[in-house]
C-alpha cells in the first residue's frame, strides 16, 4: 500500500514555497499608512482566513483573536475572506460602526454568503430597499409576538417536543430544537402544521443548507457547500408554491391571515415576497435554536442557577390553574428567566462578528480606516472583557440585576439592523424553559460544549441525559 504522508507533505511544502514566492513578487510594495492599525496581511490568496475562522469554545475568543489583540491590540489590520480587513475587538468602534449603518458603513458580505442567502436577504441588501423589507418583518414580528393564537402554539410545540421524550434517557437536544423552532415559524408564519407534507422536506432543506451554510465555500458538486446552494433554491421553490396556493385560498374569501396582509400592503414582487418569508423562516429557525440551546447547556453546567430558575416556575404555576395556558403577562413576570437567557447570550456568543465594509476614509481616535475596506466588528470581544465585566467567564444571571448591562452587550446587533425578532426568540425560550424545568432533570456531557464555526454549533449535538420528574409541583 503506498504511504501517502510524504506525498502530502511533498504537496504541502511545494505549495506552501508556491505562495510565498506569489508573494514575494507580487505583493504590494507601497508605503503602509502611519494611522493604519497593526497587524498581518498573511498569506496570499488565503491572508490569515482559515485561523481567523478556526473552531473554538463559543465563551472564548480563540486563540487567533487572543494572539492577535495581544501583538496588536484591540483594533488591527488583517486580509479575511478575499479582502484587506480592519477587526475590531474594540467596544467603542463596534458600537460606533452599527451606528453610522449606511453613512460611513454598510452590510458587505462575502460572495459565498451572497450566494447561499439570495440577493434579496435582508442581511445582504441595503438603503431603501433594506428599510422596506425590514419594515415589513418588523411589522409581522409586532403584530404577532404576543397574540394569544401564537403563544398557544409556542406552548402546544414545547409540550409536544417534551412528550415525545418519553421513554427515552437521551436526547440530541440541539436537533430537538431546531425542529421545535422551524416547526413553530411554519405555523406561526404560513399555518403548516408540522405533519403536513411540506413541513418534513423544508426541515430537511434547512438542515442541509445550515451544513452548508458554515463550511468551506466550495461550490464544486458533492460539497456541504454546494448542496446548501441547491437546498436554498429548493426552499425558496417550496416557499413560493405554498405563497401561490395561500393566494389562490384567499380568492372570493373575507379570511385573511396577518402575513397575507403585510405582504398585499408591502407592495412586493414575488421574488421580495419568497425572501421576506425564508429571513422570517431561518431567523426564527437558526437563532432561536442557537439560543435555547445555550441556555440549557449553560443551566446544564450551573445546578444553583437552575434551581433559581425553576423556583420561578414553580412559583409561577401554582398562581395558575390546572392546565390554564402562559399568556404575555407571564412572559412580563419571568424576571430571572430573563436574565439567564441575556446571560446565556453574553457567554455563547450566538453571533460572533458581522460583515462591514467602508464607504468612505474614517477617522476613529487615532486609526485611519480606509474606504472599501471590509470592517469586522467582533462582539465576543466585548462580551467578554473582563474590564467591562466582572468574572466575564462567569455564568452569572444576577448581573443582569444591573440594567447598564444592555447597553454593554450586543448579541443580536445593534442600529438599523438590530434583529427585529429579539423579542420572539426570548419568547419561545422562555415558554419551552417553563416546561422543561418543571418536567425533566438534565445533565450535559462535560465534552459537549458550544463551538464557534463561526456561529455557534455543539462539538456533540448537546446530548442530554434526561430523566422526568414525578411531582412536578415539589
Amino acid at each position: 500500500m503506498i504511504d501517502l504522508v510524504p506525498i502530502a507533505l511533498a504537496l504541502f511544502l511545494g505549495l506552501a514555497l508556491f505562495f510565498r514566492l506569489l508573494h514575494f513578487f507580487f505583493a504590494e510594495k507601497g508605503p503602509t499608512p502611519t494611522d493604519l492599525p497593526k497587524g498581518s496581511m498573511g498569506w496570499p490568496f488565503l491572508g490569515e482566513t482559515l485561523g481567523f475562522l478556526k473552531p473554538h469554545k463559543s465563551n472564548s475568543l480563540g486563540s487567533f483573536l487572543q494572539e492577535h489583540c495581544s501583538r496588536y491590540g484591540s483594533v488591527f489590520r488583517s486580509h479575511l475572506f478575499g479582502s484587506p480587513t480592519i477587526v475590531s475587538c474594540d467596544p467603542e468602534l463596534n458600537t460606533f460602526i452599527l451606528q453610522n449603518e449606511q453613512k460611513l458603513f454598510q452590510s458587505s458580505y462575502p460572495k459565498p454568503v451572497r450566494d447561499i442567502l439570495g440577493k434579496l436577504s435582508m442581511m445582504l441588501v441595503s438603503g431603501d430597499l433594506h428599510k422596506k423589507l425590514r419594515s415589513i418583518a418588523v411589522s409581522f414580528i409586532n403584530t404577532t409576538k404576543s397574540t394569544p393564537d401564537y403563544l398557544l402554539y409556542v406552548e402546544k410545540y414545547s409540550i409536544s417536543a417534551m412528550e415525545s421524550w418519553k421513554g427515552r434517557q437521551q436526547v440530541s437536544f440541539l436537533k430537538e430544537a431546531k425542529e421545535f423552532t422551524l416547526y413553530l415559524m411554519l405555523k406561526t408564519w404560513l399555518d403548516i402544521e408540522p405533519e403536513d407534507p411540506p413541513a418534513l422536506k423544508i426541515l430537511e432543506d434547512f438542515l442541509t443548507f445550515m451544513k452548508g451554510f458554515v463550511s468551506l465555500p466550495l461550490n464544486v458538486p458533492g460539497t456541504p457547500y454546494a448542496k446548501a446552494v441547491k437546498a436554498r433554491a429548493r426552499i425558496a421553490s417550496t416557499l413560493r408554491e405554498i405563497l401561490k396556493e395561500r393566494e389562490k385560498s384567499k380568492v372570493g374569501s373575507s379570511k385573511s391571515g396577518v402575513l397575507d396582509e403585510i405582504l398585499q400592503k408591502g407592495n412586493l414582487s414575488d421574488e421580495e415576497r419568497v425572501s421576506v418569508v425564508m429571513d422570517l423562516v431561518l431567523a426564527g429557525y437558526e437563532t432561536t435554536s442557537g439560543l435555547l440551546s445555550l441556555v440549557v447547556y449553560f443551566l446544564g453546567q450551573s445546578p444553583y442557577v437552575h434551581q433559581k430558575l425553576k423556583e420561578e416556575h414553580l412559583a409561577l404555576r401554582r398562581r395558575k390553574g390546572e392546565g390554564e395556558p402562559l399568556n404575555w403577562e407571564d412572559y412580563k413576570q419571568m424576571e430571572f428567566t430573563s436574565n439567564v437567557i441575556c446571560e446565556s447570550l453574553r457567554c455563547g456568543n450566538l453571533v460572533k462578528f458581522l460583515h462591514r465594509k467602508a464607504l468612505q476614509d474614517v477617522k476613529f481616535k487615532d486609526y485611519l480606516i480606509p474606504a472599501g475596506w471590509q470592517v469586522l466588528p467582533v462582539f465576543t470581544a466585548s462580551h467578554l472583557d473582563p474590564s467591562i465585566h466582572e468574572n466575564p467567564s462567569e455564568f452569572n444571571p444576577w448581573r443582569w440585576t444591573d440594567p447598564a448591562m444592555n447597553r454593554k452587550v450586543t448579541p443580536f446587533g445593534g442600529g438599523l439592523r438590530l434583529c427585529p425578532g429579539v423579542e420572539l426568540a426570548k419568547v419561545e425560550t422562555a415558554f419551552f424553559l417553563h416546561h422543561f424545568v418543571l418536567n425533566y432533570r438534565w445533565k450535559t456531557k462535560d465534552d459537549d460544549f458550544p463551538v464557534s464555526y463561526p456561529y455557534v454549533d455543539f462539538k456533540r449535538g448537546l446530548v442530554l441525559e434526561i430523566e422526568p420528574i414525578k411531582n412536578r409541583m415539589s
